[in-house]
């Protein structure tokens, strides 16, 4: 069983001690005794059960677990140390036996609301309050059922529930106070003083473009989706000119995967303010990187990019051989893009498939009708690669698969999650049940270049209320806090870099740093044993723990967040600064 499948396990039999603990409870007041002697019982045999995922969890990593043994575990002790000892006894009267058994739930419940709302990381804080909860609660429901009330336990639960307050429950305090981020960060303009050899001009509007037979509103580059698509020679000298007509929540430029200098990449509040309607903003680079990349909006990115912002930036060696053709799969007003493409192609021409995700969510790709190579992933040449043949990928929100083959004389055909998007000719497959490449065992290997790491962070991704804005919000959240309460990451250029990224949700989180790629070390503990991976957007799935480094060879101040980008606005998002 893998580590999300007991994470999701755990919540499952929490939700049952619980719901079996108050039933019974609840039973046991309406002196239905049969009936609340099988709750107690199930809730019994949970309560036992949970000690196992609990255990197997922190086996996995304490960070799976912390709460759930310092909250859940004693919490769970007192209400089976309370109900076990009447439930022995039986009394005459089951009703007598009715409080402990609330009781017992009310500890189940608090424990699991501690999870489900707090979560990462455990706090005395969050401890407290949910004493004092089980506490007032029980005394509620025994003056409700007639029970004589107890000065002594009212008093107690206001006395926890005050050292909650004044210890801080986490959930209103952030771990560690984050400086403000502000777009005039001092670093200096990595500024081209070249003449640009590739001049585009793309200008940000609302209109209305067919979506697969249907016009649909959107926003868009030029009144195109995708917008146009940029490309370049290694060598040449990009400018980018971006316009903004008419779209209030201001646009930006973010080259994705492509590592741009601090002052190019796009991120307003950050590297620069957003452009607003009637207003302008010049980039410009050296294309020095070959491979596939896209852009997009970073301004009100998850509705900008859903709506249309985006478009794809490739920087090609040299001059084209064969056949070169970009796939940027998008969804748009829920209709997939793009349509389906017929081309044809004489046997024998090399050809390469540039596959993009601009979506948030995973897209499964299956190429049928020929054995094929992944030349690259996130712009990054793979070493080795093998022929694959009856094998899907699955791309991550962002990332970028390279394929390619030699035409053979009969069609071949890609699938996007079981759709035709290109093809040389009919050809009707079914590939679902077809094995899924795993990236981390493929191609040829190397030894990694750092023999030390300078600097280690750990990011435990989760979820959790956020009360510190004027709204609460269920926000995505990292490492206990949200966007705008996680402290950066301070690096020091030249430092080596490694990262641990948890993911103690139940949601998959698309990692992605700006400014660098990552190499992948490991995966649940076990070592990266194919080509070296450099990437910069990865699925982290979950109950997964990736470890990834690099090196800080890029100032400025950068975003790092997860481009599932509503979780993104939703709170994870934290920054990496050079000091």
């Amino acid at each position: 069983m893998t580590t999300g499948s007991l994470l999701a396990a755990d919540l499952v039999i929490a939700l049952l001690a619980a719901a079996a603990w108050l039933g019974g409870g609840a039973a046991a007041a309406a002196r239905r005794r049969p009936f609340a002697l099988g709750l107690a019982a199930v809730a019994l045999l949970a309560t036992l059960a949970r000690a196992i995922t609990i255990t197997a969890l922190a086996r996995a990593g304490w960070w799976f677990a912390a709460e759930k043994v310092f909250i859940a575990a004693p919490l769970a002790l007192a209400a089976v140390g309370v109900a076990g000892p009447r439930l022995l006894r039986a009394p005459g009267d089951i009703r007598a036996v009715a409080v402990p058994l609330l009781f017992a739930g009310y500890a189940t419940s608090s424990a699991l609301l501690v999870t489900i709302l707090h979560g990462y990381p455990a706090s005395a804080g969050a401890g407290l309050l949910a004493v004092a909860g089980v506490v007032a609660a029980t005394a509620i429901s025994g003056r409700a059922l007639g029970a004589r009330p107890s000065r002594t336990v009212s008093r107690v639960a206001l006395v926890v529930a005050g050292a909650a307050l004044v210890t801080g429950t986490g959930l209103t305090v952030a771990p560690d106070a984050a400086p403000a981020v502000p777009h005039d960060h001092g670093y200096p303009a990595a500024g081209i003083s070249d003449e640009p050899t590739r001049r585009f001009t793309l200008t940000a509007g609302t209109t209305t473009v067919d979506a697969g037979g249907r016009n649909v509103a959107a926003w868009a580059f030029n009144a195109q989706v995708p917008g146009p698509e940029l490309t370049a020679t290694v060598g040449d000298v990009v400018e980018v000119t971006l316009r903004n007509r008419d779209i209030g929540r201001g646009v930006t430029l973010h080259w994705h995967g492509y590592d741009v200098p601090n002052d190019q990449d796009g991120v307003p509040g950050v590297t620069q303010a957003a452009v607003r309607p009637g207003q302008e903003f010049v980039y410009r680079f050296r294309a020095d990187q070959a491979g596939t990349y896209w852009y997009h909006t970073h301004s009100a990115s998850d509705v900008g990019v859903r709506m249309g912002l985006y478009g794809v930036l490739v920087v090609r060696p040299g001059p084209v051989t064969g056949l070169d053709v970009t796939v940027p799969v998008h969804t748009l007003a829920g209709r997939p893009l793009p349509a389906p493409r017929v081309e044809q192609v004489e046997a024998g021409v090399p050809v390469r498939l540039r596959l993009i995700n601009t979506d948030s969510t995973t897209h499964r790709y299956a190429l049928a009708g020929t054995a094929f190579r992944v030349a690259a992933i996130d712009g990054v040449d793979l070493r080795g690669p093998t022929s694959l043949v009856d094998t899907a990928v699955l791309i991550p929100a962002g990332g970028r698969y390279d394929v390619v083959f030699d035409a053979p004389a009969t069609p071949v055909a890609l699938f996007v999650d079981g759709r035709a998007v290109y093809s040389t000719g009919p050809l009707s497959t079914v590939t679902g049940a077809w094995p899924v490449l795993d990236p981390l065992g493929y191609g040829a290997t190397a030894p990694v270049p750092w023999p030390r790491f300078d600097k280690t962070f750990t990011l435990v991704l989760d979820r959790g209320l956020d009360l510190r804005g004027l709204l609460p919000r269920y926000a995505h959240t990292v490492n206990g806090a949200a966007d705008r309460d996680i402290p950066p990451q301070v690096v020091r250029l030249g430092d080596v870099v490694r990262f641990s990224i948890v993911n103690r949700s139940q949601i998959v989180h698309p990692w992605h740093l700006h400014g660098h790629h990552v190499l992948v070390l490991a995966r649940n503990g076990e070592p990266a044993a194919g080509s070296p991976l450099w990437l910069d957007s990865f699925d982290v799935r979950p109950g997964e723990v990736w470890e990834v480094a690099f090196r800080a060879d890029n100032p400025g101040m950068w975003a790092n967040h997860c481009h599932n980008l509503a979780h993104a606005e939703a709170g994870m998002t934290l920054h990496l600064m050079y000091s």
